[in-house]
């Protein structure tokens, strides 16, 4: 018994011990929570006070108090929106030509108008201090586009589009030639030898005011030079396809009959026994002599020049137009045939007939003659269209 009762204050010891050391491992954990809760609102204060610039540019931005004009503006400016432009580029533009007051203050119009993704790239006649959301609505309205459209119709001659430009855009006719003889202001290829004959793609353009000649025909070679890329034409290809798109553009109007004149064409250049590689196309008379359309005369036919293909064979020694993507894409892939001989045989429906002997292509002329005889009207007012220069 007296031992056991001797043993109970070294266990009381023990036990006070052991509390005082949980009590300092909880003091210890206390002093690190507080140190690690230091820290965490430190880093929370400094990662604040960074980001408060960027967040106080975010509020102005969405917030009621961005500067703003009122009404609908006064006088006149012309801007320009590039093609891709964001309604962020727009605001920029806007901003830096006083068109509206801040960037935030279109950018909020641009967002509450579920139209403002629709605005296009181009020039606009624009008034200035105008409120953020008549510039939007101001922007959304085409009739403010302040482009000139030039419409540069398919087979067109270098002379013209010269004569289109100069009506359209109200340029010198001096500029546009001295413009049409820099090959290098013109950014003409070097497979086009200094000759912008069929480097003018025939297609619409929008121009914005004050664009010069240089710029206009520069535009048009490029647009002519995406095309080739575009269609995979390989570039030392591009001169002699361009010269057969030519011809077949001003040889027959229906898309049926591109490749098939394309084949033509090809196939006199080979040919030794009928047409002896001359390819005897009016087109190439007409543009020797200086026409652009109607029926060759005798005197054409004689006219002894480069582009006159009854007398000279292969090739005239450049385009005789500027031919139509569709058409030199035809040209460039045409189908296979032994055809040497084509003629339109209907001038209503553009039927045209081809064959591989003369016997059959003359009971193919002989029935143009008919129609001819019995359309007098419809002849005359084909030839009259075919004449037309600009």
């Amino acid at each position: 018994m007296t031992e056991i009762f001797d043993e109970l204050p070294d266990r009381r010891k023990a036990t006070q011990r052991k509390s005082a050391s949980r009590a300092a491992i909880q003091r210890k954990r206390r002093r690190r929570s507080a140190i690690v809760l230091f820290l965490a609102a430190f880093l929370l204060v400094f990662s604040v006070v960074l980001a408060w610039p960027h967040v106080k540019a975010l509020l102005d931005l969405d917030g009621p108090s961005a500067e703003d004009y009122t009404g609908q503006g006064t006088g006149e400016v012309v801007i320009t929106i590039p093609e891709g432009s964001t309604g962020a580029d727009i605001a920029s533009i806007l901003v830096a030509n006083d068109v509206v007051a801040s960037e935030a203050a279109f950018i909020d119009a641009f967002n509450a108008d579920r139209r403002a993704p629709s605005i296009q790239a181009g020039s606009y006649v624009m008034k200035q201090q105008m409120s953020a959301s008549a510039a939007v609505a101001h922007l959304l309205n085409i009739a403010n586009r302040a482009e000139v459209n030039v419409t540069i119709p398919e087979g067109f001659t270098v002379e013209q589009v010269a004569a289109r430009l100069v009506k359209v855009m109200g340029y010198d006719a001096a500029e546009v030639e001295a413009v049409l003889a820099d090959p290098e202001a013109l950014g003409l290829p070097d497979e086009a030898g200094g000759n912008p004959e069929g480097w003018l793609s025939p297609v619409t353009y929008s121009f914005a005011p004050g664009t010069s000649a240089e710029q206009a025909l520069s535009t048009m070679v490029d647009h002519r030079i995406s095309e080739m890329n575009n269609l995979g034409i390989p570039s030392e290809q591009w001169q002699r396809t361009i010269i057969i798109a030519s011809i077949v553009e001003r040889e027959v109007n229906w898309p049926d009959y591109y490749g098939h004149v394309a084949r033509v064409i090809e196939n006199r250049l080979t040919d030794t026994s009928q047409v002896a590689g001359r390819l005897q196309m009016d087109s190439t008379v007409l543009y020797g002599v200086g026409k652009s359309g109607g029926v060759p005369t005798q005197e054409d036919l004689a006219a002894d020049n480069p582009s006159n293909t009854y007398i000279h064979a292969g090739l005239p020694p450049g385009p005789i137009s500027n031919p139509s993507a569709d058409v030199i894409a035809a040209s460039y892939d045409p189908p296979e045939g032994d055809w040497l001989y084509f003629v339109t045989t209907n001038l209503d429906t553009g039927e045209t007939k081809f064959s591989n002997n003369l016997d059959e292509h003359n009971s193919y002329v002989q029935e143009l003659r008919e129609w001819v005889a019995a359309n007098p009207r419809e002849t005359e007012s084909a030839e009259e269209e075919a004449s037309e220069g600009n």
